[in-house]
């Protein structure tokens, strides 16, 4: 009676881990990289032959010639391999402390800049990776990278243009400025 029990059960468990440990994941591989093969990869930047990042996740840039990009959460500063929020609700003294921090960061860099600070630029996201920025955490900075740069607003805010991706179909989320892509084309330009 046990043997008739076992071997069917048995079969059902092979069956099964090779069902959904092998066959489901060279689907779901094939199809990621027929499809979406750019993304599949890791959507590597390069800049002259070289890899310098990924679109998907964020750098960390604190000189003041750079756009800065949400804070991170991981440890170190944006590791893909530790992805997670901070976990620090809105009572938390320690989350108090980390934005008055890059506020104070942000009114040393910019002393003169008196807009308020769009919370973005003050909190991590969800995955601690976010490569993208606000257009408001984006404009913030314009004034602080033009001059740091010594060009003009309206080159600084062209670039900005440029490298804003809209709402997903037209209606979804609010644009975004991936802020890798935006330093790197601001270190193409000339004074």
């Amino acid at each position: 009676m046990l043997r008739e029990q076992l071997r069917p059960a048995i079969t059902i468990i092979i069956l099964l881990s090779a069902l959904t440990g092998v066959i489901y994941p060279l689907v779901v591989t094939g199809i990621a990289q027929t499809a979406f093969h750019y993304q599949a990869q890791g959507s590597f930047i390069q800049k002259d032959g070289r890899i310098v990042g990924s679109e998907l996740i964020g750098q960390n840039f604190d000189d003041p010639k750079y756009f800065w990009g949400r804070l991170s959460a991981t440890t170190p500063a944006y590791n893909a391999s530790a992805s997670s929020g901070s976990n620090l609700g809105p009572s938390n003294t320690v989350l108090l402390v980390n934005v008055k921090a890059r506020i104070a960061d942000l009114k040393a860099a910019d002393p003169g800049n008196t807009a308020r600070v769009p919370v973005d630029l003050v909190t991590s996201s969800g995955s601690g990776l976010d490569p993208h920025l606000s257009l408001a955490g984006v404009k913030y900075q314009v004034a602080r990278v033009a001059r740091v740069r010594g060009l003009s607003s309206d080159v600084i805010e062209k670039a900005v243009q440029e490298n804003t991706a809209g709402r997903f179909l037209g209606v979804l989320g609010e644009p975004v400025v991936n802020i890798l892509r935006l330093n790197l084309a601001l270190d193409s330009f000339k004074k």
